[in-house]
């Protein structure tokens, strides 16, 4: 049986007031910083990983390099766990979006699952490529404990796979920064342990 720990990146300008961050390469906030060290130790306590995987976001990145230093593992980049591609609404608030393109936004939170981004990606297509990443990962590492860092999109869309619910459920699931969630693969077979685990991170 392989274990995954599913985290999002720590806290990032463009969070609060939202912005569409998408592949902005954002660097960790201070606070962004302070809950990936809150997150590596929870891990540490609990857990021993044998792989540390991140999104090639700088944020992700730098979350993933937090959790894999107590164990002295060094993050891998995979492609397939990049944020979501907002096209013509990166780094826009939603706002700024409705001016331009209301039906689309509209959309975007009504139904997701069928949302066009102007020149974006849709959520199949992020579905398609981080589901090829986690396959790659549980071919990897068939009997181990493996971190996977990624982004809040990525990590929705990835969880609703696992339980095998439709994408149009995608505003059902919540990741706040650096969010912990257990997904075990055994037998073919995925089983839920927790979702968006955050009490590491409510003592300072």
């Amino acid at each position: 049986m392989i274990k995954i720990l599913l985290i999002r990146h720590g806290h990032v300008d463009g969070i609060s007031p939202t912005r569409f961050r998408g592949r902005a390469d954002l660097a960790l906030t201070a606070e962004g910083a302070w809950q990936a060290e809150a997150t590596a130790q929870r891990i540490k306590r609990s857990w021993q990983p044998a792989a540390v995987y991140s999104s090639p976001m700088r944020r992700c990145l730098s979350t993933a390099a937090a959790i894999g230093r107590p164990f002295g593992v060094i993050p891998i980049a995979l492609a397939g766990l990049n944020d979501i591609d907002y096209g013509q609404w990166q780094g826009l608030t939603p706002d700024d979006a409705r001016t331009r393109w209301a039906d689309e936004l509209a959309m975007w939170y009504r139904k997701p699952d069928r949302a066009a981004i102007p020149n974006g990606e849709t959520l199949q297509g992020v579905l398609t490529r981080a589901a090829e990443a986690l396959g790659e990962v549980i071919e990897r590492h068939p009997a181990d404990t493996v971190v996977m860092v990624g982004h809040d999109s990525v990590n929705r869309v990835l969880l609703l796979h696992v339980l095998g619910l439709p994408l149009s459920r995608y505003w059902r699931i919540r990741q706040h920064p650096c969010a912990i969630n257990e997904i075990d693969y055994d037998g073919g077979s995925f089983t839920i342990g927790s979702i968006n685990q955050t009490d590491h991170l409510l003592c300072r």
